[in-house]
């Protein structure tokens, strides 16, 4: 299935290296989308080492696509809510590359918006880009993916919105529990040849982390919150997703895997005025 090599992790007080097991995907066919920025560049990434064959797909045109000692990317634009732009993307993937394996649904987002003022028309926005873009994707490459004897694995990325309030971004969190939903569902009806997996992420960061939490300083003091001492990084969600869709995950289908670093110490616990 790989080796097994030493892997440099972000330094924190417990753990500065770690060991990873590089999973083969040499031969298969990767759709990343939203891939050439933050955690979809971060997966790119980690299949590109794994030797695959990646598309990462965005809506607007890109000068800097993934790329690793092991390959480059190829980008094509397409918008993921627009279901006849997805099916010609798919099917251009098809006739060039001879198949689709795995397809990442990571294209997603959401500025910060009070329900209570934010229109109608933003929230069908970001619910149309979080969950409904997500079936477009997957049902295109379901139709492929169901004519192949390999079949095919979809992963939804979700997030830890899912679970818990996201006040400032709740019709984000509500569609983010929807993919949840979807992927249970979908590998109900796609079984066995597809399977589906979905990965929750907790905090990430990216080159975007300022926007969300301040400076150097904040972007340290959140991750002190986090069981594990650090925020994950693109490449932790990209371990992930290589992972859930080898086959070492072969019996993984509807499951939903937790990567959040411990996830979110109570509240109550720093409220309490003894807790022991």
């Amino acid at each position: 299935m790989g080796t097994v090599e030493p892997v440099t992790q972000p330094d924190n007080d417990t753990n500065a290296v770690a060991t990873r097991a590089s999973i083969d995907h040499t031969g298969r066919v990767v759709l990343v989308t939203g891939g050439a920025k933050g955690i979809g560049r971060g997966i790119a990434e980690q299949y590109l080492d794994a030797g695959a064959t990646v598309i990462a797909c965005g809506r607007n045109a890109v000068d800097d696509v993934p790329s690793t000692s092991r390959g480059t990317a190829t980008f094509m634009t397409c918008d993921v809510r627009d279901p006849d732009a997805v099916g010609s993307m798919v099917d251009a993937i098809v006739a060039r590359h001879g198949s689709l394996d795995v397809v990442i649904n990571n294209a997603g987002g959401s500025p910060e918006a009070d329900a209570a003022t934010a229109s109608p028309r933003f929230s069908e926005a970001i619910i149309r880009l979080n969950l409904i873009a997500p079936l477009i994707v997957a049902t295109a490459a379901n139709r492929v993916m169901q004519q192949q004897s390999s079949g095919g694995v979809i992963v939804n990325i979700a997030s830890v919105s899912a679970q818990r309030p996201s006040p400032g971004t709740a019709a984000y969190g509500a569609a983010k529990a929807g993919l949840v939903s979807l992927t249970a569902s979908l590998a109900v009806e796609w079984s066995p040849l597809v399977r589906l997996v979905a990965i929750v992420c907790g905090l990430i960061e990216t080159e975007q982390s300022a926007l969300h939490y301040g400076d150097a300083d904040g972007v340290a003091a959140v991750a002190s919150t986090i069981p594990l001492g650090r925020m994950g990084t693109p490449a932790d969600v990209g371990d992930a997703c290589t992972f859930a869709s080898s086959p070492l995950a072969s019996y993984m289908s509807g499951s939903t895997i937790t990567l959040h670093g411990g996830g979110e110490r109570p509240a109550f616990l720093g409220a309490a005025s003894d807790h022991r």
